[in-house]
C-alpha cells in the first residue's frame, strides 16, 4: 500500500458523483483526540487497512453530537416525525487504503434504536442503543449510558472558545476533523462510503469534566494524557451508499 499525501486527503473531500442516500446536520459536535500507539490499535483494525498516523502517531478519538434534519433522498422525501433527530458518539481511529484516508469506528452509540438497527444491517457498523442527554451552547453537557452490552458510559462538559482559522492540508487539524469516508467489513470484505460536507469551521474548546469508559469497553485502555480538543458546529451532510473497496 503506498502513503497517503495531502492530494489524497484533499480528493476525498470533493464531493462523489451519483445520489446520496440520506442527508444529516451534525453540530454540538467535540473532537477528543489522544495520540496512541499503532500497536495498541493493530488488532482491532482489519489487516486491510493501513492506520493513518500524523507526526509519528496513530490517534484516536471520542467523538460526542447530535443530528438534526435526517431524511432520506431523494431531496423531496419529508423528515420522519420521531426519527428526524438523535444525539450520538463514536469511538474511531484514521485509516487509509491503497492512500485513500478514512475513518474505522470501534464504536457508535446512539439514542435511536431504529437508527441503529438501520446502520447495521445497512452500513454494518458497530451501533449501540444508549440513553444520551445533551444541554447548553456555549457551555455543553453530555451524558451517555449504554443500554446493550459491553457497558460503557461517557459524561462530559466544555466550553466553546473563538473560532479558529481554517484548517490547512498538512496541519494536525486537517488530519484529524477532514474525513469524509468510513470503512467498515462484513463477511471478510472490506466497503467504504463517502460523505459530503463543507469543511469544518472548529472552535476552541476547554473541557471542564469528563469521565469515560467508552475506550475501554472496546479492548483500549484510556490515555492518561490531555485530550486535544476542537468544537464544531453545524454542517450539512449528505451520505452515499457502501461500496466493496477493490484491492
Amino acid at each position: 500500500m503506498r502513503n497517503v499525501t495531502d492530494v489524497d486527503r484533499l480528493a476525498a473531500r470533493h464531493r462523489p458523483p451519483g445520489q446520496p442516500v440520506m442527508h444529516q446536520d451534525w453540530g454540538k459536535l467535540l473532537f477528543m483526540h489522544w495520540r496512541i500507539e499503532e500497536n495498541l490499535l493493530r488488532p482491532h483494525v482489519p489487516p486491510s487497512l493501513e492506520i493513518d498516523t500524523y507526526g509519528g502517531s496513530a490517534w484516536i478519538a471520542i467523538t460526542p453530537f447530535t443530528m438534526w434534519d435526517i431524511r432520506a433522498f431523494p431531496p423531496y422525501v419529508p423528515p420522519v416525525p420521531g426519527l428526524n433527530s438523535m444525539h450520538e458518539l463514536n469511538v474511531r481511529t484514521y485509516v487509509h487504503h491503497n492512500g485513500v484516508p478514512g475513518v474505522w469506528f470501534f464504536s457508535l452509540d446512539a439514542n435511536s434504536s431504529a437508527a441503529v438497527m438501520g446502520a447495521r444491517a445497512v452500513y454494518h457498523l458497530p451501533y449501540y442503543n444508549a440513553d444520551i442527554e445533551i444541554a447548553g451552547k456555549k457551555k455543553i453537557r453530555y451524558k451517555l449510558i449504554r443500554d446493550d452490552d459491553p457497558p460503557a458510559q461517557f459524561k462530559a462538559s466544555w466550553s466553546v472558545g473563538e473560532p479558529l482559522p481554517q484548517s490547512q492540508p498538512g496541519s494536525r487539524e486537517f488530519f484529524l476533523t477532514e474525513r469524509y469516508i468510513l470503512y467498515t467489513e462484513y463477511d471478510d470484505t472490506l466497503y467504504r462510503a463517502r460523505i459530503y460536507h463543507e469543511p469544518w469551521q472548529l472552535y476552541e474548546a476547554e473541557l471542564t469534566s469528563f469521565s469515560s469508559t467508552m475506550l475501554e469497553a472496546n479492548g483500549i485502555a484510556q490515555p492518561k494524557t490531555q485530550p486535544i480538543l476542537h468544537h464544531a458546529e453545524e454542517v450539512n451532510v449528505d451520505i452515499w451508499l457502501l461500496e466493496m473497496v477493490d484491492d
